[in-house]
């Protein structure tokens, strides 16, 4: 499994580094190494999951950012920044950023 030859998917391999909240056949939703929020992760290395794996994969996302984030304090993010060829969706708060820089400064 993977993305460009000879380049292993991060999110094929679905390395177990931080929380995970659930998984199931469809889909797996983990805090994101990078922005330290949930997001949820198509177990098919492909970009555009049918509408309703779309549907199922948010509410798993919804479930987990409503416990971690709190219920209404959060919104879907579905553009795929650092890997456009595998679907995934990150629960974005409104201090998502200012805690990322601040990692990315710390770091």
């Amino acid at each position: 499994m993977g993305g460009a030859p000879g380049r292993a998917c991060e999110l094929c391999e679905a390395a177990r580094l931080t929380t995970w909240y659930h998984e199931d056949e469809v889909c797996w939703v983990a805090e994101c190494e990078v922005c330290a929020v949930p997001m949820v992760v198509w177990r098919e290395h492909a970009v555009d999951p049918p509408d309703q794996v779309r549907r199922h994969m948010l509410d798993q996302l919804a479930q987990a950012a409503d416990a971690v984030l709190g219920a209404g304090r959060w919104s879907a993010d579905e553009v795929m920044r650092q890997i456009p060829d595998h679907f995934h969706a990150h629960a974005r708060d409104p201090d998502w950023w200012m805690r990322r820089l601040g990692r990315l400064r710390s770091g």
